[in-house]
């Protein structure tokens, strides 16, 4: 076992590795939150509302600006007048600072953007990593260096700020988003005796007497005309050239101080390698370990890692390779569609080719939005270059069945050392799984001579969604860079989830397997199907469980459960006495919830207490017959549900082909339907007797998961379907429904809190009340199913629509989204989809709103019978008003279009053509609902007439008639306000709470 000085070492995620250095070393912080970089400015902000000061005593002023290219001109400015700056982003968000880094690198201006590189949204938004966002910077003029573990992002961020105060060149260091930004690992860290030996005080005195003074005046930033700029662009050459020999300086000084050595391109393999592959980032570990089993085998094989990559050096590149180099894989995480490669691919080819290098040379793709990249897959790649004729460009990790780019790879090649233990925990967005994993892994670490390793894997949607945990511990450094394919200890933190993903398959033999179990001692097994319960028989596996919730519950902690599942995780595995872990647990706790008050650690500690008197191990029975596992989605799903969706849903996304899936980003709407997450402990349950149809428990209701129905006395419900006689005038003589969706409601009481009817006879009962899913959920789930084939009434029946009684009778158009329990913020959406639904376009920034909206597997925006419902589009987070504006000059322009050729067919069409022009041309919109009705049927008769008509006009025609009908655009916000340009009755609408009045 490796003997550690614990107080030289912490257990940290990428992103803090990263603004440790970032906040010592600088003194002014401009930044703008993204995903993932945004802990990084976070904690900066933390820090310095803290008084943590920097390396000489000043605290960093840290500014928040209105967005990323306002935090680039902020930080531009700060240099300018001699300041120590830096900002942190990622994706689009370092797209928008391009401008200013052109500048800033123009200006010879020192400085560090730490960057978690992330996937640049292209058909799609995606907040995971590639290299896309960075490789878009290359040409800016700044130096680029790449991190490829948390303990080099501690140490590279040193060295980039080190090398940019002596070269001049700024610097961008960039880490693999999530992989890297977010992994909790054991580090080394750097002290400030370290870094005042490091930090050379007269290139920062240098820096200074650069800045703009008007004690020194001069102009910086003119305007060049072609007689001197091309000379003046190529006046800067001489610092490019001495970067390189300047960053590998400074890891020779770090190494010094550290003895933890780096090299500009860093070798790893055999000495007589005939096959190489090129790697930049976290995708090293993985190759390390394929080149250590593959040598182990026989193979003579190598790695080479690119930590500078701008200015790129060549002889310094091959000299690093091997002289036995044949033939050489380039991987690339990111893709440049139409190149004739990839941009690493191409520099590698370049600098071979400059330095008269001969080799083989074929491009890869790889682990594009934090798609997997394993050994299996690096020892496929090498298998792939020993081929009489490798495919020049290949992808990895991905079944391309369309281009026949992808390369195969055996999945089972590849086991991890048997020193390694491997937990994964499963559980929900919310429910603390993820927060106490990450304690858990600094526990081991700061409190054991063992190395520890966490990284989580979150859906985009930010509760109620699965999230998987990957912990691993060993007595070595841990270098793995991939997800655990095979576990020693199995948590299951929901028991619905054991049968909503694939935990038992990924358990070892004989390997631990802790179940939140509900059923009790005598139930668990019971409950358990017969197919999983063959799992655990084959394999051997050791099962034990715990009621969770009822300890969270019954201690005050409502449905978070992590502390209890966290204390029995470290009283099953030996990586602490049981008593020293409950210490630490409980010195955690404090920490993280000292702030919310006494009153919380006291719950939590609660928790901790009772879990072991709760925990049991569950006797193993026979396998039994449960009967089959009821499919995902049902037959009934349409086609593209029950081949794509599902699968997604299923959490087997990473299996479909290329083939599978749209190739422009398009994607149908109304699929949340169908995926019934079954995530309430508690569900809303009707009491029709003291219900006074107000209305509001479906109007508050964030999910749609409460619905109204008004029916017909003639109408034979089954038993047990509860119903009430109406008392709104609007609806005499009907019945009134007020019905649960009990797999689609997140369990969040917002309809009962809002509920104003209260029973005279039985203390605090309303009209509707939450009660244990377990009891209500099959007969609520019977009479939801029965609901939804009762008719919607014809909206033209609703006598007062903009009224909350007659809004909520309309069917919603944005149901079971993805948003937190509770949001405030889909309830008017849903509102407005009922009253405007059916004729809306929406144009949606990038934020919650678009995540709970537009997020895959599944989608909110749905159809009415007809097929009517809105058409959603994003385009990024900051420019939704002018993508909106756009949609409406377009409608504006078609429509005019569309007149002109009705005007123009007017023969033809005969009296239907001035019908049509007069709907258009009237001006009075107070009944807009009838309006739009009649032009369309008129626009549908137009179309029929169109069909039966040659020549170029009608074709014309066919494409632009819908545009005669009136369409809403809808701005949605990244926070979910929405503004309505145009037509469709609400011209200007902000939908929040003091607006309610507004759309109501």
């Amino acid at each position: 076992m490796v003997t550690l000085d614990s107080a030289a070492y912490r257990t940290i995620d990428g992103n803090e590795a990263a603004a440790l250095i970032a906040h010592k070393l600088s003194e002014v912080i401009a930044v703008y939150p993204i995903t993932p970089a945004s802990p990084m400015g976070e904690l900066a902000d933390a820090w310095s509302l803290g008084g943590r000061s920097n390396l000489w005593g000043v605290v960093p002023q840290v500014v928040e600006m209105q967005s990323e290219a306002g935090a680039a001109g902020a930080v531009h400015g700060s240099l300018q007048a001699g300041a120590l700056t830096t900002t942190f982003t990622a994706s689009q968000g370092l797209l928008l600072m391009l401008p200013n880094m052109f500048k800033i690198a123009g200006e010879l201006t020192p400085m560090v953007i730490h960057v978690a590189a992330r996937t640049v949204a292209t058909h799609a938004l995606s907040i995971f990593g590639d290299h896309s966002d960075v490789m878009a910077a290359r040409q800016t003029g700044f130096a680029m260096l790449s991190s490829a573990s948390v303990q080099e992002v501690h140490d590279f961020a040193l060295i980039a700020h080190l090398a940019t105060l002596k070269s001049r060149v700024p610097f961008l260091h960039f880490f693999d988003g999530f992989r890297t930004s977010h992994e909790v690992a054991k580090i080394a860290t750097i002290d400030d005796a370290t870094l005042r030996e490091l930090v050379d005080e007269s290139l920062i005195a240098d820096h200074r007497l650069r800045s703009l003074n008007p004690n020194r005046p001069v102009l910086r930033g003119s305007a060049q005309n072609p007689d001197v700029f091309f000379q003046a662009r190529e006046a800067a050459n001489p610092f490019y050239a001495s970067t390189p020999g300047t960053v590998q300086e400074a890891m020779d000084r770090l190494g010094d101080l550290t003895g933890r050595r780096y090299r500009l391109f860093e070798y790893h393999g055999s000495a007589e390698a005939d096959r190489v592959l090129v790697v930049m980032g976290s995708g090293a570990g993985a190759v390390r370990e394929a080149v250590d089993r593959l040598i182990d085998e026989g193979h003579k094989v190598g790695l080479l890692v690119v930590k500078l990559y701008r200015p790129f050096d060549s002889e310094a590149m091959v000299e690093a390779l091997p002289e036995s180099v044949r033939r050489i894989a380039v991987m690339d995480r990111t893709k440049e569609p139409g190149a004739v490669g990839e941009p690493l691919y191409l520099d590698v080819v370049a600098a071979l080719a400059e330095r008269q290098r001969v080799a083989e040379v074929f491009g890869g793709r790889y682990g594009l939005s934090s798609k997997e990249f394993t050994p299996a897959m690096a020892a496929g790649v090498f298998g792939e270059l020993e081929k009489d004729a490798p495919r020049r460009h290949f992808t990895v990790g991905i079944v391309d069945d369309v281009t026949d780019l992808s390369v195969d790879y055996d999945t089972d090649w590849f086991d991890e050392p048997e020193k390694v233990t491997r937990a994964v925990f499963f559980g929900l967005g919310s429910d603390g799984t993820v927060g106490a994993n990450k304690n858990s892994v600094k526990i081991i670490g700061e409190s054991t001579e063992l190395f520890s390793q966490g990284y989580f894997v979150y859906d985009s949607k930010k509760s109620g969604s699965r999230t998987v945990s990957h912990l691993r511990v060993s007595p070595d450094p841990i270098e793995s860079t991939y997800l655990i394919e095979e576990a020693n200890f199995v948590a299951i933190h929901q028991f619905d989830l054991l049968t909503k993903t694939d935990a038992l398959e990924m358990a070892a033999p004989g390997s631990k397997i802790l179940l939140n179990s509900p059923y009790g001692p005598g139930g668990t097994w019971d409950h358990i199907p017969s197919s999983f319960r063959r799992t655990i028989i084959d394999k051997g596996l050791e099962l034990w469980a715990v009621d969770a919730l009822s300890i969270a519950t019954e201690a005050g902690l409502g449905p978070r459960i992590n502390t209890v599942l966290q204390t029995c995780f470290f009283h099953l595995t030996d990586f602490l006495p049981t008593d020293e872990a409950v210490g630490a647990i409980k010195d955690q706790i404090r920490h993280t919830y000292e702030k919310r008050g006494e009153a919380v650690v006291r719950r939590n500690e609660v928790a901790v207490d009772r879990a072991l008197d709760a925990l049991y191990r569950v006797e193993i029975g026979d396998v039994g017959d449960t009967g089959p596992i009821a499919p995902l989605v049902p037959e009934i799903a349409p086609d593209f549900v029950k081949r794509v969706t599902a699968m997604m849903m299923e959490g087997r996304g990473d299996l479909l082909p290329v083939s599978a899936l749209p190739v422009d980003g398009t994607f149908p709407t109304g699929t949340a339907m169908w995926e019934k997450r079954s995530i309430a402990t508690e569900i809303p349950i009707w009491e029709p007797s003291i219900c006074i149809d107000c209305g509001r428990c479906a109007l508050a209701c964030p999910h749609a998961a409460i619905r109204m129905k008004a029916f017909s006395p003639d109408l034979d419900v089954p038993e047990g379907f509860l119903w009430k006689e109406s008392t709104n005038k609007d609806f005499e003589g009907l019945r009134i429904v007020v019905q649960v969706a009990p797999d689609d409601c997140t369990g969040c009481g917002v309809c009962v809190d809002i509920c104003p009817a209260r029973s005279k006879e039985i203390a605090k009962t309303k009209a509707i009340n939450m009660l244990p899913m377990a009891e209500h959920h099959e007969v609520e789930r019977r009479n939801f199913s029965y609901f939804l084939e009762i008719p919607d009434i014809d909206p033209s029946e609703v006598k007062n629509p903009a009224t909350v009684k007659g809004s909520q009778f309309l069917q919603p158009l944005f149901e079971f989204s993805g948003a937190c329990a509770g949001c405030g913020e889909t309830p008017y959406l849903k509102l407005m989809t009922q009253l405007l639904g059916d004729r809306v376009i929406v144009a949606n920034a990038t934020g919650c709103s678009s995540i709970y909206g537009g997020n895959l597997p599944t989608t909110p925006w749905t159809v009415n019978a007809a097929g009517r419902g809105p058409a959603w589009a994003n385009s990024l987070f900051e420019d939704n008003a002018e993508f909106g504006l756009g949609m409406r000059l377009a409608l504006e322009a078609e429509r005019k279009d569309a007149i002109l050729l009705v005007t123009a067919l007017g023969l033809e069409l005969g009296p239907l053509a001035e019908q049509i022009l007069q709907t258009v041309a009237i001006e009075d919109r107070s009944d807009l609902d009838g309006l739009v009705r009649t032009q369309r049927e008129q626009v549908e008769e137009l179309k029929k007439r169109l069909s039966a008509l040659e020549g170029p006009l009608p074709r014309r025609l066919e494409g632009v008639a819908d545009a005669l009908i009136e369409t809403s655009i809808w701005i949605v916000g990244g926070d979910g306000w929405a503004y309505d340009i145009g037509f469709g009755g609400l011209d200007h609408v902000l939908a929040s709470g003091r607006n309610l009045n507004i759309l109501v």
